[in-house]
């Protein structure tokens, strides 16, 4: 017969002691059992401070991942931690991109999920490269920790930029004054923010003798003091517009699965038409979105002759469409932007050079062609790359930079290096992702860009959210998401060029460096205390 230990009798509290919370204990368990569970839930609620939600205050789920990093005593269960955490924070915030895979059903359709899911999981392996690299540095400082775990992050989304920077962490300060921080840094410079404050309250966490308010509060006096400076620098730049120049977005509303469908394209094509020149004060230019001109533009002066119906007197329609090479075997398509006059000559153009892999283009297509995976776009045609950032000089309008859907969420390369335009124009289909937080995530990269670089941007899509930007990021005209209209506005004037226009992202770097020199200096110091 197995012998009980006999229960011990509740303690009663001690003169000056604190009672354990019951509640506090019991959270405590679950982290302690179920880490990956507890950093899955807090990267999923770390999407909610990301438009269209925006609540920049729920940052501090970074402590949770700290507090925990704080406790793991391995690589793996360091890296693990943070590939959760990248987990649930990319699948509630990408989620989106599965819906793309339904304009085409029936055969893209059983493939979202599996798609979505690899595609997070893919893209988790750099947020737990980050806390790897934290961990590795064994921090004994709380707030040591807090400024390495940002530093390492912002790498991990900068790495991450190359290839698909969208929902950077910095976007989460985009509706604050804090956001005027991108024109010095980026957005990188605001992810280091992002992070740092989000983590720094683990300092809070602990032992009672090492917790401390002091790193928390001088976080807090940061944060004022550039959130004060974002009040001053939108009080003193209030929008002024270009004299004489008057735009008019074009916003369709056709649905993706129906876009494409040879026997509407003449009604596609006429409901554009319709909405150009509807009332209102006659239009510089008008603009409508990435292909929406369902026929080929460059091939055919009939089109070109129905397009110039919708050119005011005197000015142009800009149009996205297809740009084909039929001469060339195979046949060669380009994602493009047409410039049409009131004549109808075509009178500028612009081939989109970043394409999105698997959406305009196959990659490994011998390899995969053969396994019966295509592109998303209609058609067996790969879209070919153009030959990168342009500026058009448009009669009676300042010199535009196009930009072609995604082109626009690539911070230092929506201008070329030789030549500052006036304003972006970002032409996009956001169709392909419906009612979600895909196409709000978009337009919070845009009004990043317009920050970062000093330029308005100008931003006509298809099923919303068209709108024209001030080169302090603020939305001046906009028109929402599955609405059809126009938007009239006035064009922003530019702005100088701003010190991230200048440097790049130098001035990110440096503040990174500040960072690490700060965490080595704490680390210094915590290890030289006598308790460790």
């Amino acid at each position: 017969m197995a012998l009980r230990r006999p229960k011990r009798p509740a303690e009663p509290a001690r003169a000056g002691r604190i009672a354990p919370d019951p509640a506090r204990s019991r959270i405590g368990a679950v982290a302690r059992a179920r880490p990956w569970l507890v950093v899955w839930l807090a990267g999923a609620g770390l999407t909610l401070t990301l438009p269209p939600v925006g609540l920049w205050p729920l940052l501090p789920v970074f402590t949770i991942l700290a507090g925990l990093l704080r406790r793991t005593g391995s690589g793996r269960g360091a890296f693990l931690l943070g590939w959760s955490f990248g987990f649930g924070h990319h699948l509630t915030g990408l989620y989106w991109i599965g819906i793309a895979f339904f304009a085409d059903a029936d055969t893209f359709g059983p493939l979202a999920v599996p798609a979505v899911l690899l595609l997070v999981a893919g893209l988790a392996i750099l947020p737990g490269l980050a806390t790897l690299a934290t961990a590795r540095a064994r921090p004994a400082s709380p707030t040591a920790l807090a400024l390495l775990l940002a530093v390492a992050w912002t790498a991990a989304e900068a790495a991450r930029g190359w290839i698909f920077p969208w929902n950077l962490i910095g976007s989460a300060w985009i509706d604050t004054p804090v956001a005027q921080l991108g024109a010095l840094t980026g957005v990188y410079g605001l992810s280091l923010l992002a992070v740092a404050m989000g983590a720094l309250p683990v300092v809070l966490i602990g032992a009672a003798s090492d917790r401390s308010w002091r790193p928390l509060a001088a976080g807090l006096v940061v944060l004022a003091v550039l959130w004060a400076g974002g009040l001053w620098r939108l009080g003193q730049h209030p929008t002024e517009a270009v004299a004489d120049v008057r735009l008019r977005l074009v916003q369709g509303n056709v649905a993706q699965h129906h876009k494409w469908q040879p026997e509407l394209r003449a009604r596609w094509l006429q409901r554009h038409l319709d909405l150009s020149v509807q009332g209102g004060e006659r239009p510089t230019v008008v603009i409508w979105p990435e292909s929406a001109t369902p026929y080929p533009v460059d091939q055919d002066p009939l089109v070109r002759q129905r397009l110039a119906e919708a050119a005011p007197p005197g000015g142009l329609v800009i149009t996205g469409g297809e740009r084909f090479d039929l001469d060339h075997v195979p046949p060669l398509a380009w994602n493009s932007l047409f410039v049409i006059d009131r004549s109808g000559a075509l009178v500028g153009g612009y081939d989109k050079h970043t394409l999105v892999p698997f959406g305009e283009y196959l990659p490994f297509r011998d390899l995969l062609g053969g396994l019966g995976i295509d592109k998303l776009a209609g058609g067996n045609l790969d879209f070919q790359a153009g030959p990168g950032p342009a500026v058009l000089d448009l009669d009676g309008l300042p010199p535009a930079s196009p930009l072609i859907c995604y082109e626009v969420i690539f911070a230092a390369a929506v201008v070329p290096d030789e030549r500052r335009p006036g304003w972006l124009l970002n032409i996009t289909n956001d169709a392909w992702f419906g009612t979600s937080s895909g196409p709000y995530q978009h337009l919070a990269a845009a009004r990043m860009r317009a920050i970062e670089e000093g330029l308005p941007v100008v931003r006509s899509a298809n099923t919303g959210i068209s709108a024209v930007i001030d080169p302090l990021g603020r939305v001046v005209a906009t028109l929402g998401l599955n609405r059809m209209g126009v938007v009239d506005a006035e064009l922003p004037r530019a702005r100088p060029p701003t010190p991230f226009a200048r440097f790049d992202h130098l001035p990110a770097l440096g503040v990174a460096l500040l960072l690490l020199l700060a965490a080595f200096a704490l680390e210094r110091r915590a290890r030289r205390r006598p308790d460790g």
